[in-house]
This record gives structure tokens, sequence and C-alpha cells, in this order.
């Protein structure tokens, strides 16, 4: 267990002569447990916990052959999975090194060490180390009920926190795709307090909320008198990010215009505001987000495909909540606990109606359509318990029995989209907003459904 100022560093080394100059040259930025072999190893890791672990592959007793120390790190991956073990070995040989590697290892060293190098790729080790005990807090946090965007155990779920864990400790550019209301903002937001920028700003915008005419002057700012109604100079999204990160939420509605320019600071990382002379150098992480289909909208010709294969470095998608049955149940369950104690209630809970209701419903809105759902039914509800109807969902539930749970929704999607179109008068800017959907999904639904799409 690391309790000193200082991080436990293990160094397992049969050569005495080594360890000691190992110690003494870490010893001021580390707290250094010392091993000779696989025993002690073992031990000492049970001991101390240490988070990473300097091994060497040719110990006794038998010091030419890797086997005893790849019997090492097997043994201390399987008391902790998340320890990082680099390899130190004078037997530098490539297959050595996959099999290590392979075999659980972070990183590996050939002997003889550049001390620079090994304290370098120490600081690496401990910060990512550091990272996913974070990591690991949050998500029991999330597992213990506390309200956050990002809950869930079933289907594709545990591979996007993978995912988000890994991608957080890189640079790379990250492009999230999933429908609306899937929790693409709580992604990056996730992503960004995981990434060593966390003290840094995140700085969010909805590419689609914005004018045309106003979106550059929106993400690289804008000079006085840069046109009329600039009265003062400006900066812009991309520099209010620096230092941490951009989230470019519906990317695919910037204008193609505007998609140069972002591909030039994707490339350079630097700006030049409108009505500017000079570029602008600015460090900033760029996360974007979209429900849009960009290869489709490659291929017509509105979304370059430079500027897509600059972003989308890392992909994730995000699951819809109609393919997350196991989790529906558990987000309900959390948000009615985080609105009860919001609105002044306590100890609510749901009707075996509601329960049905909730795994039955196809929820088009995805996690928004089900939060705000909860919310309304902690507000109408009498007494502790939630039913159907307090959530709206028994009504278009009736006469579903009989048939399979695709049919099912389908019919149910069908019903709520045809209903919505009828009330907004075939507007579909109003009949999405009601299903709590973006227009381009419920484009795709009229499609999927065969639904006749409004003039």
């Amino acid at each position: 267990m690391e309790t000193s100022s200082n991080p436990t560093l293990l160094i397992v080394e049969d050569d005495e002569e080594i360890r000691t100059q190992m110690r003494w040259a870490l010893a001021q930025d580390y707290t250094i447990v010392l091993a000779g072999d696989r025993a002690n190893a073992v031990e000492a890791f049970r001991a101390h916990r240490p988070s990473v672990v300097l091994l060497d592959l040719g110990l006794p007793p038998r010091p030419a052959s890797p086997d005893e120390g790849l019997a090492t790190l097997a043994d201390l991956l399987a008391a902790d999975r998340s320890a990082k073990i680099v390899i130190v070995s004078g037997q530098a040989e490539k297959a050595n090194a996959l099999q290590a590697i392979g075999a659980g290892a972070y990183d590996f060293l050939g002997k003889p060490i550049e001390m620079d190098e090994l304290k370098l790729l120490l600081r690496r080790c401990f910060h990512v180390s550091q990272l996913e005990r974070e990591y690991r807090t949050l998500q029991q946090q999330l597992n213990g009920g506390s309200f956050e965007g990002l809950l869930g155990g079933g289907g594709r779920m545990p591979a996007v926190f993978d995912a988000i864990r890994k991608v957080a400790t890189t640079e790379a550019p990250v492009l999230i795709l999933g429908e609306s209301g899937t929790g693409k903002e709580m992604t990056a937001r996730a992503i960004h307090r995981l990434s060593s920028r966390r003290d840094g700003p995140f700085v969010a915008i909805n590419c689609s909320a914005i004018p045309e005419t106003l979106i550059e002057s929106e993400l690289f700012g804008h000079e006085k008198g840069a046109f009329t109604g600039a009265h003062a100079q400006r900066k812009g999204r991309i520099e209010h990010a620096a230092g941490g990160t951009l989230f470019l939420d519906e990317i695919g509605e910037i204008p193609l215009p505007i998609q140069v320019k972002l591909l030039r600071f994707l490339q350079e990382q630097c700006v030049e505001r409108v009505g500017g002379r000079h570029e602008i150098p600015v460090d900033t992480r760029v996360v974007a987000a979209t429900n849009a289909d960009l290869r489709r909208n490659m291929a017509n010709g509105s979304f370059r495909e430079d500027l897509y294969y600059r972003l989308a470095v890392v992909q994730i998608i995000l699951p819809p909540l109609r393919d997350r049955d196991d989790d529906v149940v558990m987000l309900a369950r959390s948000f009615l606990q985080h609105f009860a104690a919001e609105n002044g209630k306590s100890s609510m809970s749901f009707t075996p109606d509601a329960l049905r209701a909730l795994r039955q419903h196809t929820w088009p809105g995805n996690v928004r359509e089900l939060q705000n759902k909860v919310r309304r039914a902690v507000i109408m509800a009498d007494g502790r318990k939630v039913s159907a109807a307090d959530l709206e969902l028994d009504a278009i539930l009736s006469g579903e029995t009989g048939t399979s749970l695709r049919e099912a929704r389908e019919r149910v999607e069908r019903e709520m989209v045809t209903q919505a179109l009828r009330r907004s008068g075939g507007k579909i800017t109003g009949a999405a907003a009601e299903l709590g959907i973006s227009r381009p999904t419920l484009y795709e639904l009229i499609e999927k459904l065969g639904l006749q799409k409004p003039e």
C-alpha cells in the first residue's frame, strides 16, 4: 500500500549492484522496495501494493532464461491486473519483448538502461496509474447510484468506459458517435476529467445551434471592426479552451468554409481571428461529436474527408438506450433517487407496472428522454410510488401483448412519431423537439418505419 508522500516502486532484479544503482538513482522520487527473486517479489508486491514495478526477466534459478521473469510477471498481474509492470532485462530480443507485452507487461527496456529514458517512462506509468485509479473511483461512485451521465454496466457500455479510460491519457482527437440523448457531452466531459488537461477549461459548443453567419466568429473570434457590430476584439471558443478541451457537438453541421479553417487549426494548432492578420498559437485538445452519418455526408460532399480523418483518430460509439435493456431500470432508479432528493422527497420507488413500462418502451430520445420522464414523474406522483401513468408510458403500451419485443418497439415508435408529427402540423423541428431527438434522427426514424416524409 502506497502510504508515503512518494509513490512506491518495486524493483525486482537479481544483480545486487544494479539494484543499488537503481535505488540511488530513483530514491528521491519514489519509495523503493527491492526483491531479487520471484518469491520475494510476490511477497513484497502483496505487502506494499505498488502501482508500478521494474522487473528483470532473468531471475534465479534460471537467470539465462526469461521463463522465471515471465512467471513472476504472471503472479504479479494475478495479484493486481492494474499494476504497470515494466520489463528491464539484458535479454532484449524482440521475441522476449513481445512475449512479455503479450502477457500483460506495460513496457520493455533493454539493458544497459538509459536513466533519463527510464525516469520519463516511470513518470508516465505513475501518471497513467493515477488516472486509472481516479477512473475506478468514478465508476464505483456511478455504480453506487450517484447522479452522473455515464451510467451502465450492460451491453456495450463496459467497452465504452474502457475506451474513455484509454483515450483520456492521450492527446489524440476523439469523435463520439451516437443518437441524440445518448450522452455524448457527458462522454466528452469524462475524457476531459480523466486527462492531464483536467485542470484546464472544458469549452462546449453546439455547432447546430449557431447561425452559419456567426459560427466563424464564435469559433475563431474577431478583431475590432472586422464586421458590422464588431465593436471590440473578442476571443473565440478555441482560444477560451487553451490548456483544456474544446468539445464540438454536432460537428456535421459546420459549413464547408469553416471546415477548412478548423482543419487548418487541427494541423497547425494556430487560429486567425476574423479580420486579423496574425496567427495565434493555441494548445487545445478537440473532442467532436455527431449523430449524423459523416461517411454519407462525405459521399455527398457536405463534409470534408480530410477533416473527418483528423477528427476521428479515435472513435467512441455510444449505443442507443433501446440496446441497453439491462441498464434502463438501473438508470431510472438512479434518476429517481436524484430527482426525489432534489424535490425534497425520499424513499421513492417504481411500481411493477412502471418497471414493466420502462423495460418495454423503445426510448427514441435515449437517456435524455428517460431522465426527463423520471423528472416529471417525481413531480407528478402522489406519494412515494411512481407508476407507469406518472411516467406517461401506460397509454402507448396498451395492446402490445402477444408480439415480439422488436415488433412492439416498432409499433410504439410508429405511433409516437405519427402522433408527434400530427401535433406539430407536420413540422419536423417541432416533432423532433417533442420526441427529444434531433431532426436527422427523426428523418432516419421516418425512413426506417416507412412513413411518409413531410413536405
